[in-house]
């Protein structure tokens, strides 16, 4: 494990460790050169020795480093430093799909709908460069803080092998497709079968195949059906259903073609979701060519995993026994084989037809064929002859007990079995199911379809809607692109409305708010307003005009006159005149909006001072000696004359001046005597 600070390639500092995998650490680190945060995934200590681990983790990784898509956790680069391999990745903030399920117990159709898409176009496109994933499944697939989905991992599970898969191979089985588990060449189609095993967890909570040992799962993959998820979950959507159920089907062949067909079929069950639109193929074999009834077409009977396997066994047995046959004949060994030998190849034949011939009379009586022991109207007929028994046209002989089933789409319930009870059939609700075409009451599926011939008494079972189903509004839109937002509400089914805003502190093109709100519930189809914004309101901007200097009553009357807001405040400034303008904020020529805006004005204030200059008349008992005159304001004493007689030539006339307007007093000294006071000095603004 790396210490916080281990600095890889001169570039990519440590922060911390943020996950552990089986082959890997994952580290949270800096990119020194392009100043951003990255996810670094080293190599683990057991796996740097084999060199041919080593050098298919390179290639595959720098393969996945060509890929860039909005749904992939993007590969910067891929390294060696000092014995260590590492990879540099995209670091997503989130959970993993995992832990989300694990958190949620099993995800909304809606939100496992949205998932899985997003997932399918991050697979689409590494597909179409010939990049197949090969460990699709839920800890691959990050869900980031703003609701994006990317899967990760992409190529790693081809690096490794039988010597190198060791703590995260019980995680994978789970996912993993039949070819996969049988060590069979993987393609696109293996990633659509684990994505299909995703989307049935995100839907169930579960996984289909579980055991004790990756052997265990493993051989479920292989031979054992899937219960179907509607069996753990009553309400979800048919179309859903039948999409998980294409995905992981065990034949390749009988899967998606490619991830483009999946993600059109995800997005119809949006539209549709009780549609009958998903095309599975049928299978190989005899019971795929038999003629089907409307009857036992609407419930197929399938033949179990081992049923299929022992007689793919049969066959290929027969088969090497035939080629076997043929190389003897062609080397005119015949003498050498025993006649018991002939006799049980002979037999293998002979018992082959007759499981043909079986086959053949149960599959044609199953669909109509063949009536062996009684007719379609009555069991009585059992005693008619083997000729009659075996007459190909069954409506001949029950035409006068069928109907034809009517449309019931749109109807209630009780309209529909009105409807049918007039038909001698009968209306059976099943369950209720979401609908973006019908309104809630209303029928939506029905089990036998329009114009098929039933007999009376038959019982159609229907599906009724429940109405739109509420979804709930993305969140992480706030903040977010214009285009990402639209996207993301589209992807959850509703329809987005722009309102273009002024607003100074979100970007140009970003969203602002939404209404509804974030995590609000609304209907399918609902729309959704995004208020983005333009930018700053630029119709009320002006420039700070140059008022410096002015008298404050002329710089104020200029800004009436523009419109500008302001405050005034004091300054002091010796050099410049009382009541000018020192200075403005914002400066002079600035941009500022005048109706929200205001500029501070700053006007001069020097200090004030305050003079006495009233004529101070000789005192009486003055002899002529020396004077001093002493003023006294407040608690503050100054001498403002200090000497020979002052009043020589009439009164004391000497201009007095005072930091304080307040009233004082003048004390009247001879030769260090107080001889006289004068009181009630008062003292004036200087102007």
């Amino acid at each position: 494990m790396l210490k916080e600070g281990v600095i890889l390639s001169e570039r990519y500092e440590i922060i911390a460790r943020i996950g552990s995998g089986g082959m890997a650490d994952v580290y949270k680190a800096q990119d020194h050169k392009l100043n951003r945060l990255v996810a670094v995934k080293v190599m683990k200590a057991e796996f740097r020795e084999d060199t041919g681990f080593v050098q298919r983790f390179q290639k595959e990784a720098q393969a996945a480093a060509k890929l860039s898509h909005p749904n992939v956790v993007n590969v910067y680069d891929v390294g060696e430093d000092r014995g260590l391999y590492y990879i540099v990745m995209e670091l997503v903030e989130g959970i993993t799909l995992k832990n989300y399920i694990q958190k949620k117990g099993k995800l909304s159709v809606k939100e496992a709908t949205s998932i899985a898409i997003q997932v399918s176009l991050g697979l689409e496109a590494a597909h179409n460069r010939g990049i197949i994933h090969r460990d699709v499944k839920p800890q691959n697939i990050m869900i980031s803080t703003d609701g994006k989905v990317k899967l990760s991992d992409f190529g790693i599970a081809k690096a490794m092998n039988s010597n190198t898969i060791t703590a995260n191979v019980m995680g994978s089985v789970h996912y993993s497709s039949p070819e996969q588990v049988r060590g069979g060449i993987s393609d696109a189609k293996s990633d659509i079968y684990s994505l299909g095993i995703t989307m049935y967890e995100m839907v169930t909570g579960r996984v289909p195949f579980d055991g004790d040992s990756t052997v265990s799962i493993a051989i479920k993959h292989l031979q054992e059906e899937m219960v179907s998820p509607s069996r753990y979950t009553p309400d979800l959507p048919y179309s859903l259903e039948q999409i998980i159920l294409k995905c992981t089907q065990k034949n390749p062949e009988r899967r998606y073609h490619n991830v483009g067909e999946l993600i059109e079929d995800l997005k119809h069950s949006l539209i549709d979701p009780q549609g009958n639109f998903v095309q599975i193929a049928p299978r190989a074999g005899a019971a795929a060519a038999a003629v089907r009834t409307p009857q036992n077409q609407q419930a197929p009977r399938r033949l179990s995993r081992e049923e299929e396997e022992r007689r793919e066994r049969a066959r290929r047995r027969r088969e090497e026994e035939y080629d076997d046959d043929d190389d003897e004949d062609d080397d005119d060994d015949d003498d050498g084989k025993t006649g018991l030998e002939k006799a049980i190849t002979i037999g293998g034949f002979l018992v082959g037809a007759v499981i043909v011939i079986i086959l053949i009379v149960v599959i044609g009586n199953m669909t109509g064929l063949f009536h062996f022991g009684k007719s379609a109207s009555s069991s009585s007929a059992a005693s008619t002859s083997t000729s009659a028994e075996a007459t190909p046209t069954a409506e001949a002989s029950s035409s006068s007990e069928q109907v034809a089933v009517p449309n019931l789409l749109g109807m209630t319930v009780d309209e529909a079995t009105a409807a049918c009870n007039k038909l001698g059939i009968g209306v059976r609700q099943t369950s209720t199911a979401a609908s973006e075409d019908y309104d809630s009451g209303q029928i939506i599926n029905q089990t036998i379809s329009e114009g098929t011939m039933v007999d009376k008494g038959t019982t159609i079972d229907v599906i009724v809607s429940s109405g739109k189903a509420d979804v709930t509004v993305p969140t992480g839109l706030t903040g977010s692109t214009q285009a990402d937002a639209e996207a993301a509400l589209e992807s959850a089914g509703l329809v987005p409305d722009i309102q273009l805003q002024y607003d100074d502190t979100v970007d140009v093109g970003n969203v602002i708010s939404t209404s509804p709100a974030e995590g609000t519930s609304v209907p399918s189809g609902a729309t959704v307003t995004l208020y983005v914004s333009k930018g700053r309101d630029t119709s009320n901007d002006v420039k700070v005009p140059d008022i410096v200097g002015q008298s404050k009553d002329s710089a104020l009357a200029t800004l009436d006159t523009m419109g500008i807001k302001y405050t005034t405040q004091t300054g002091s400034d010796s050099s410049q005149s009382n009541g000018v303008v020192l200075s403005v904020s914002p400066d002079v020529g600035e941009t500022v909006d005048k109706t929200t805006d205001t500029v501070t004005v700053t006007i001069n204030k020097t200090a004030t001072k305050y003079v006495f200059n009233t004529p101070l008349s000789e005192p009486d008992g003055y002899n002529g000696g020396t004077v001093k005159l002493e003023l006294v304001q407040g608690d503050k004493t100054t001498t403002i004359y200090e000497g020979e007689d002052p009043w020589t030539d009439g009164p004391f006339t000497t201009k007095v001046e005072s930091d304080s307007g307040e009233t004082a007093v003048i004390n009247i000294y001879e030769d260090g005597t107080l001889i006289a006071r004068y009181p009630n000095v008062t003292f004036t603004e200087e102007s």
